[in-house]
């Protein structure tokens, strides 16, 4: 089976794209083909040398690169299906597609709805799902439609930034429903870039400036004096059934995340190897891990998720309270990630779960395929 593994990208996540990538790739069973087809900031996609695969497949600190060859500038058919990539003349025959792509134009739904146009199997979560997920306020939206628990917040759109008059009075609101601190976030961005924690007026505003650098739309949301809890989730909701082996919904261990810094920040994530504890499981009752796997299963399948998920939560430490933080539909695979150590504390080892999500791929594309599109 030949499968390319699209990294890099235009987010503001590139540089950690690189490193999953690494870690999908060397844990990508021996008698599949592996294409790596690296997208660079600028957003043009380059087929990478063989070379480069038998280097990071040899070391486990190697990191892929992506080299701009003019002659290599892969461009897409659509509708062409295993024979939708073409690259100087030439079609590359992809069987499916492991997308290491996180945030902007990785898991926002607009490389799996060209994905879907091109008419290759793909991991993870459809173009709708996708969509959606990466949209923060329009996932609250749909969990609290649901009857799922969700922290309160306010979101802003750009249009109310442009007039001052409104602006003042919705910022003024905002503190009086949710009080200070407060945290901000872009509604459309992951690994926390653009997220700051106000504990003033002066300092929201700020925040609300900066978050507005990232998206149209902004969330504010009340400050839980909060445990950060993790869940990862595989399968099929809209067409498995439960006992399904491959694509059953499966929720796995519960893990927490204990942070060094004031909250887990991007640096926290990804720059600072001493920013967070990673403790699996977390240190809950099972009666409460089991209650959060339940809730993370129920936010998936109501998002009509496919392939994997992060669902991620908040305990309020003074009241107990458990809510839906967000969920990441295309989570880290870096060495430090909490979704494949999830699934390995739960008897999923790495290359395990790579390869299941290969074949979740192709049997909801083999699914799709059968369904009546037009008379």
């Amino acid at each position: 089976m030949n499968i390319a593994v699209i990294y890099g990208g235009r987010s503001g996540e590139h540089e950690v794209s690189l490193v999953s990538a690494s870690a999908i790739t060397r844990n990508i069973k021996k008698d599949h083909k592996v294409i790596l087809i690296g997208i660079t900031k600028e957003g043009l996609w380059y087929l990478q040398d063989d070379a480069l695969y038998a280097k990071v497949c040899s070391d486990e600190k190697a990191v892929l690169s992506i080299t701009e060859d003019a002659k290599k500038l892969v461009s897409v058919i659509p509708g062409k299906g295993s024979s939708s990539f073409l690259v100087n003349g030439e079609t590359l025959n992809v069987d499916v597609v492991f997308p290491a792509l996180h945030g902007t134009y990785g898991e926002d739904g607009t490389i799996q709805g060209l994905l879907d146009m091109a008419d290759l199997p793909y991991v993870g979560c459809t173009t709708m799902a996708s969509a959606l997920t990466m949209d923060k306020e329009k996932t609250k939206q749909v969990w609290q439609a649901a009857g799922l628990p969700v922290v309160p917040y306010v979101c802003l759109n750009r249009g109310i930034v442009n007039d001052s008059v409104i602006y003042d009075a919705v910022i003024k609101d905002t503190i009086k429903e949710l009080g200070l601190p407060l945290f901000v976030k872009p509604c459309a961005a992951g690994s926390s870039n653009g997220a700051e924690k106000a504990k003033t007026e002066k300092e929201l505003n700020f925040a609300v400036m900066n978050a507005f650098m990232w998206d149209d739309k902004v969330l504010i949301e009340k400050s839980i004096n909060a445990r950060e809890i993790e869940c990862s989730v595989t399968g099929n909701s809209t067409i498995a059934t439960q006992d399904d082996d491959v694509q059953g919904v499966t929720a796995y261990i519960p893990g927490e995340i204990i942070p060094t810094h004031e909250f887990y920040d991007y640096d926290a994530k990804y720059n600072d190897e001493n920013g967070a504890a990673l403790q699996i499981p977390a240190n809950l009752s099972e009666n409460d891990l089991e209650k959060i796997r339940k809730t993370a299963m129920a936010a998936y399948r109501v998002l009509d998720c496919s392939g994997l998920s992060r669902v991620d939560f908040f305990i309020d430490k003074d009241t107990k309270a458990v809510y839906l933080n967000e969920i990441n539909t295309l989570p880290g695979f870096t060495p430090i990630s909490m979704f494949p150590k999830m699934c390995e504390a739960a008897g999923l080892e790495f290359a395990e779960l790579v390869e299941m999500l290969i074949d979740q791929a192709i049997l909801r594309h083999d699914a799709k395929s059968k369904l009546t599109i037009s008379r």
